[in-house]
């Protein structure tokens, strides 16, 4: 991890953040603040984690507490590796950043942030379902939402190949500066286009693998069916026939996707788009972000937008970070006063401009900075990125069971499993069968 201590003296002089956004009720005395450590995600984006760190030392030397920031990677799970060690020595960091599930798998030993969010709502409006979902154990905030590496898991589209081939205007369905267009992008527009682009032999790059773009996908497609494999009571409802329409429907549309999008892993819908073989892919910007280094020519042709509508609405993968605090932090008032100014108006159109737009807020006031407008090529490509529009539902594979056994659901893959294993031939009740008998599973425990 990399790390960066603040002396008081050093950020004493730094340029200062307006006084009306580091508002500070949590913090006892600025003299008297004493030291407070961060563990924040190692942006992939070069020069994102600088942003963080202006804003998060701008508020130390405002309130003369001595801060230390580690930025701990995702690769080889250094993060999540970092979590668990935390919480099994009940030590390590006051604020921690934490991946999607993992505020609910560390629940019992997490500081409420009721407070903090009771403010932040009031300021800058509600949070989406997913982080809502997510982020609250009853009545109990387990963190704030972050900016700093939530994303959702549109479409990228290519302008040109849609056009061409299935006969889409997408930037006519998602006009930038504008509310959405799209009644006609439907689930059953999307099969037709994705039957068109493979027989044109640009397939759309949509995985069928055991990574997270592909369990999103699949998660966000059942949803619009209102398919669940097990519902918010904790109930199985595998055999039901809106998870039989989704998984008809989701082998049906495979059929288009290259013949070894069962065996793809994250990296592989990226290397597709920026490759050129392909007319839509499910990510966030990031692969756009590669083609505009790489392969400028493609990236000046895609289209970031909404997800298809199924027969129960358009739902998209929603994938929140969390700051949260551990409940043996050693300084909670501090740590309390840096998470509000890490989530003030003005810190929040920082993040977002340092990571090129790949950073989403999730309250909902917060949907419209200028980045998403003014980023390209094509400029407005991002402008329905952050879903200004409310056009989609904001959403994450396995919900609404509970998270505990939604994160299995997710983790283990089990739709993307299913898809594939009917995909091949494998009679449709033999693969609920087997759904239910792994679901069982993880409610068993």
């Amino acid at each position: 991890m990399r790390r960066q201590s603040l002396s008081r003296r050093r950020f004493l002089a730094a340029t200062a953040i307006t006084t009306a956004a580091l508002s500070t009720p949590f913090v006892r005395h600025a003299h008297a603040a004493g030291k407070l450590s961060i563990g924040l995600w190692d942006h992939w984006v070069p020069g994102a984690n600088k942003a963080s760190t202006e804003v998060a030392q701008a508020w130390a030397a405002k309130e003369k507490v001595e801060l230390t920031i580690d930025y701990i990677p995702s690769q080889g799970n250094k993060n999540l590796l970092t979590i668990a060690a935390e919480a099994q020595a009940k030590s390590g960091h006051d604020i921690l950043a934490m991946p999607t599930w993992w505020p609910q798998a560390q629940a019992d030993l997490l500081e409420p942030c009721n407070d903090i969010m009771t403010q932040l709502i009031s300021q800058s409006g509600q949070v989406n379902g997913t982080v809502q979902y997510l982020g609250r154990a009853g009545d109990k905030w387990l963190g704030v939402p972050a900016t700093i590496g939530s994303q959702i898991k549109g479409p990228c589209t290519r302008i040109d190949l849609l056009k061409q081939h299935a006969g889409i205007d997408i930037q006519a369905m998602y006009p930038a500066g504008a509310a959405p267009k799209a009644d006609a992008w439907t689930m059953d527009a999307y099969l037709k286009a994705a039957e068109a682009c493979h027989k044109a032999g640009v397939p759309f790059g949509v995985g069928l693998g055991e990574t997270t773009d592909s369990v999103d996908t699949a998660g966000a497609f059942f949803q619009s069916f209102g398919a669940a494999l097990v519902d918010a009571k904790g109930e199985l409802t595998v055999k039901s026939d809106a998870v039989r329409q989704a998984l008809e429907f989701c082998v049906k549309v495979a059929k288009f996707y290259p013949a070894d999008a069962p065996a793809w892993d994250d990296g592989s819908n990226n290397r597709w788009l920026v490759s050129g073989r392909g007319a839509l892919i499910m990510n966030p910007p990031s692969a756009w972000a590669v083609a505009k280094r790489d392969a400028p020519q493609i990236a000046a042709q895609c289209w970031t937008h909404g997800m298809p509508a199924g027969p129960k609405g358009r739902f998209a993968p929603f994938l929140p970070y969390f700051w949260s605090i551990w409940s043996f932090a050693q300084n909670k008032p501090a740590a309390k006063s840096l998470l509000v100014a890490l989530s003030q108006p003005d810190a929040v159109a920082k993040f977002v401009a340092a990571s090129a737009g790949y950073d989403i807020p999730s309250f909902e006031k917060l949907t419209t900075l200028p980045t998403w407008a003014e980023e390209g090529p094509p400029k407005g490509t991002l402008y329905h990125y952050p879903n200004p529009h409310n056009h989609q539902t904001l959403s994450i594979t396995a919900s609404p069971a509970p998270p505990k056994i939604a994160q299995q659901i997710y983790s283990q893959a089990t739709l993307t499993k299913m898809i594939v294993r009917h995909l091949q031939g494998e009679p449709m009740e033999r693969t609920l069968a087997w759904a239910e008998s792994e679901v069982e599973g993880f409610l068993r425990g």
